[in-house]
């Protein structure tokens, strides 16, 4: 006869090691930008289309910090976001942001660009770049 309780453990085990790790998301902006800090509503407006006031750099879809991002920040799942900037695009309200390949790449764009705002995996960031929230 099994062990239960070691049966659980290993059950247990063998789902965590399935399950990914989520790395840690923050949002950054360029050091020379105004902003020190902001909210969370204040993100997810740039995000979701509502502000012009500073340009989105985004991840690609398939990006793992891509999706946790939107969920932490936005409280939506990737096809909500894609079918709101759809609509935006679509009726000429808002342009897409901006897509990088990695966070190595927001960085950059980041860094080169005060009106911008993007986010990375926290061990990513360096002094090229301000964190100015995190979820």
């Amino acid at each position: 006869m099994k062990h239960p309780i070691k049966t659980a453990v290993a059950a247990a085990l063998a789902l965590a090691i399935a399950l990914p790790a989520m790395a840690e998301v923050v949002v950054v902006a360029n050091t020379k930008a105004a902003e020190s800090s902001m909210t969370k509503d204040q993100v997810a407006q740039y995000f979701l289309g509502k502000s012009g006031a500073m340009n989105p750099i985004d991840q690609p879809e398939s990006a793992p910090v891509r999706a946790e991002f939107y969920k932490k920040v936005t409280d939506k799942d990737a096809s909500q976001v894609k079918a709101l900037w759809s609509k935006l695009v679509f009726t000429g309200k808002a342009t897409m942001p901006k897509e990088a390949a990695d966070s190595a790449a927001v960085k950059k764009m980041v860094a080169s660009d005060p009106k911008a705002i993007g986010y990375i995996e926290k061990s990513a960031v360096d002094a090229s770049v301000k964190v100015i929230y995190t979820p």
